[in-house]
């Protein structure tokens, strides 16, 4: 469903401040499959999901899409196939609208706009339901405005709608980062009963190595612009924190520092 085929990335070039953020990064992500990806500040994660979202083009190198060659396509045109949740629970919601207008645009994504009107008591009842799944006392407020929610609920419903489209790929950039731990599982448990229940191909940044190993079928560590370690199924389940710890410098040949890669 992904393929990302030796992509490279630097930032202000022949300046001072160049940045040489990926360098010949490939990844094949099977439909379905559920992929978490850790590494310290600076080791190409963002860098990574902004260049699938089309926030910039790589310097060299192809990504593809089901298929599709996207590596030229700009992000709106993306947006098509991409379902995206970020850090912060401020984006990803249209803050001065109802929570059922919110929905209404999200279900519509990727498809062309036309001057039906789009509220129904039917259309209605689906919304309901849909924010029923998420146990946070959403349904029975359609109409309430989404800047109103509190940032795990926001957060949540920022999900569901990044996903009711079937988007063929789920980007998740640290969208727990911002939350407190008790909401932060919360939305994680949302996340994983969304992404297995619609079977959604999914990339999801995260510095807790914890949740790196809980969620997903698939763990890969970023280390300086490139892909240090990728497990998967048994492997990746019998793994604890100390066992990734112990990988990472075996590869790296060097220690990590105490904060690089755990923040939690």
């Amino acid at each position: 469903m992904l393929r990302i085929e030796n992509i490279a990335k630097t930032f202000n070039p022949g300046t001072i401040t160049e940045k040489i953020a990926l360098t010949g990064l490939s990844l094949h992500l099977a439909p379905g499959e559920f992929v978490t990806v850790i590494g310290g500040n600076g080791a190409g994660k963002s860098t990574l999901m902004n260049s699938i979202a089309g926030t910039f083009f790589v310097d060299r190198g192809k990504i593809f899409i089901d298929g599709e060659d996207i590596t030229r396509w700009p992000e709106y045109r993306r947006a098509k196939y991409i379902g995206r949740v970020f850090q912060d629970p401020m984006m990803g919601t249209a803050a001065g609208m109802m929570i059922e207008e919110n929905l209404a645009i999200a279900e519509r994504r990727g498809r062309r706009p036309t001057l039906a009107w789009s509220s129904s008591e039917e259309k209605r009842q689906e919304y309901r339901e849909l924010l029923l799944s998420l146990g946070l006392g959403l349904e029975d407020r359609l109409e309430s405005k989404v800047g109103l929610l509190s940032g795990g609920q926001r957060q949540a419903l920022t999900l569901l709608m990044a996903t009711m489209a079937s988007p063929k790929l789920l980007l998740l950039d640290e969208h727990t980062a911002a939350l407190d731990p008790k909401t932060a599982a919360q939305v994680l448990h949302i996340t994983k009963t969304i992404v297995e229940s619609r079977h959604l191909t999914t990339l999801m940044i995260t510095h807790n190595m914890r949740d790196a190993l809980a969620l997903g079928n698939r763990l890969i560590m970023m280390y300086e612009g490139r892909i240090l370690i990728d497990v998967s199924g048994e492997e990746k389940k019998r793994l604890t924190v100390s066992d990734l710890l112990k990988m990472f410098e075996q590869a790296a040949g060097s220690e990590m520092t105490s904060d690089s890669l755990l923040l939690s």
